[in-house]
């Protein structure tokens, strides 16, 4: 059987916090026989690969791990690299360029959007604009206005739209963590 490449996205990782940190986090997932770990930035990107194919197992069973060897209890969203190539491929953002002034987003949801708003809801009074939904990387994506302050009332609303089970990445961090994952096995 061949292993398949994923990134674990984690949510409300704090690298201040010394059982969150890259080692330790890698070290969880070293443990629970996961190969090719390794950790893409400082905010809970943690990438491996393995045999296994149940993404909502893989879930479920690093989120224990990471509970009961951490304290973390956050939460965590897989991908595989396919998916995440997937999105990537689609272009969302056209010519848009993330920058300090524009963050492109990806915003993750644990379960599928089901059934996707027609119209996609638009944040009322802030400076974002929604592009849309990816089916098939179940991921909201957006662009913020960071010229503005509305960046934390937007993560806000972003939990009250779709509940606490989503993280963001900017579009910048996602093309890293894909990058990090070889596309063969």
């Amino acid at each position: 059987m061949t292993s398949t490449w994923y990134c674990a996205l984690l949510r409300g990782i704090g690298p201040g916090n010394p059982n969150m940190r890259n080692d330790k986090l890698r070290g969880v997932f070293d443990g629970l026989g996961f190969t090719g770990v390794g950790s893409v930035l400082s905010s809970g990107n943690i990438v491996f690969a393995t045999e296994a194919t149940d993404t909502t197992a893989l879930e479920d069973r690093i989120q224990a791990a990471l509970r009961g060897e951490l304290g973390i209890g956050g939460g965590t969203i897989v991908r595989s690299r396919s998916e995440l190539a997937a999105l990537v491929g689609t272009e969302p953002f056209g010519e848009l360029q993330h920058a300090r002034e524009t963050y492109l987003t990806a915003t993750f949801l644990k379960k599928p959007l089901e059934p996707v708003p027609e119209p996609f809801p638009e944040p009322e009074e802030l400076a974002v604009r929604m592009v849309g939904y990816d089916p098939d990387a179940r991921a909201v994506l957006a662009v913020s206005d960071n010229t503005s302050s509305s960046s934390p009332d937007f993560m806000a609303w972003l939990e009250r739209r779709f509940g606490k089970d989503i993280t963001t990445r900017t579009w910048l961090t996602v093309h890293r963590i894909l990058k990090r994952m070889p596309d063969h096995t």
